[in-house]
């Protein structure tokens, strides 16, 4: 199936209150899987008139408000209402078509992603006419959960551990993104279910 990975950066975690800092997405075909150097990715900051935030979430963007105030011209940067236009186009451009109300509408992947990046999405000028997502969403966490020891879904930082990979999380969408990805990579060959009904295969016992 081809899906799209997708990750936000905000300026807090209120999506009434808080905005949008920079957004990235890659498309990713689980039947034909690419370096991921080369799968297609979209990304973007966001400029808009004024911010609001967290203490937290301004400190862990600092880079971001960085390139936000640089004078020089910037192919990524766009204003909230260009982001969803942009971003359909990138969707066409690789290959997803609109649906009968033309709308693209797409399987998203990401951590988190339907409680909290869905939420900023929601808030974008044309999400549910240009763009929109499935209802079912794709989070890592649910294939990394250990559900005898785990008393809510890993974080991010476990489930790259769990899956033996660097355990820092860069908070960059686009590094984030990829990792999603990396996540959920070695489950195309044997999804889940299958790993289930392989384990309840009784072991072959010799006849007597």
């Amino acid at each position: 199936m081809r899906y799209v990975s997708l990750d936000l950066e905000t300026s807090g975690p209120n999506p009434a209150r808080h905005q949008i800092l920079e957004l990235a997405a890659v498309v990713e075909d689980s039947r034909h899987p690419l370096p991921l150097a080369e799968l297609p990715a979209f990304r973007r900051v966001v400029r808009h008139p004024e911010y609001a935030g967290t203490a937290g979430a301004i400190a862990l963007n600092a880079r971001l408000f960085e390139e936000l105030a640089q004078k020089e011209p910037n192919p990524e940067l766009c204003t909230p209402a260009e982001l969803l236009p942009q971003l359909r186009e990138f969707l066409l451009l690789h290959g997803f078509r609109p649906d009968k109300h033309d709308c693209v509408s797409v399987t998203m992947a990401g951590k988190n992603i339907a409680v909290f990046d869905l939420g900023f999405l929601k808030e974008l000028p044309g999400w549910g006419t240009l763009v929109r997502a499935e209802p079912a969403m794709l989070d890592p966490a649910a294939f990394y959960l250990n559900w005898r020891k785990d008393s809510r879904l890993p974080s991010m930082s476990i489930c790259k551990a769990r899956a033996g990979l660097e355990r820092e999380v860069a908070h960059e969408a686009l590094a984030d993104a990829l990792d999603v990805v990396r996540l959920l990579r070695p489950f195309y060959e044997l999804p889940v279910y299958k790993q289930v009904q392989n384990s309840e295969v009784p072991e072959a016992t010799e006849e007597a």
